[in-house]
């Protein structure tokens, strides 16, 4: 079995009730086009007054320093702690979701 030719196809849709209303391709604005055209319509912002001061500087923020990390952010940071705290939230995990649903083990 072949499939239909292109005139085939055209002629059915022409044949339907719909066609009417769904036939006619219709270009529409894109939300892009409605922003970018929106951007450009916007009024440019006052100028400020020639007699106003001008604002005054601001200071130069004082150069930090970069902390040592503690004891605790590299026992945080060691594979073995980390492992441990995924199994322990894993678990805390599963037995809120027993506890939830009413499937937890009972003694």
């Amino acid at each position: 079995m072949a499939a239909i030719g292109a005139d085939a196809v055209t002629e059915a849709a022409k044949a339907s009730s719909l066609y009417g209303k769904y036939g006619e391709s219709v270009d529409r604005e894109s939300a892009y086009e409605k922003l970018t055209a929106k951007i450009a319509e916007a009024p440019a912002a006052p100028p400020a007054p020639a007699d106003a001061p001008p604002p005054p500087a601001a200071a130069p923020e004082p150069e930090r320093r970069r902390e040592e990390p503690g004891m605790v952010a590299e026992m945080l940071g060691s594979p073995v702690v980390r492992s441990f705290m995924r199994s322990a939230a894993s678990a805390l995990g599963r037995e809120i979701t027993r506890g939830l649903f009413g499937t937890r083990r009972r003694r």
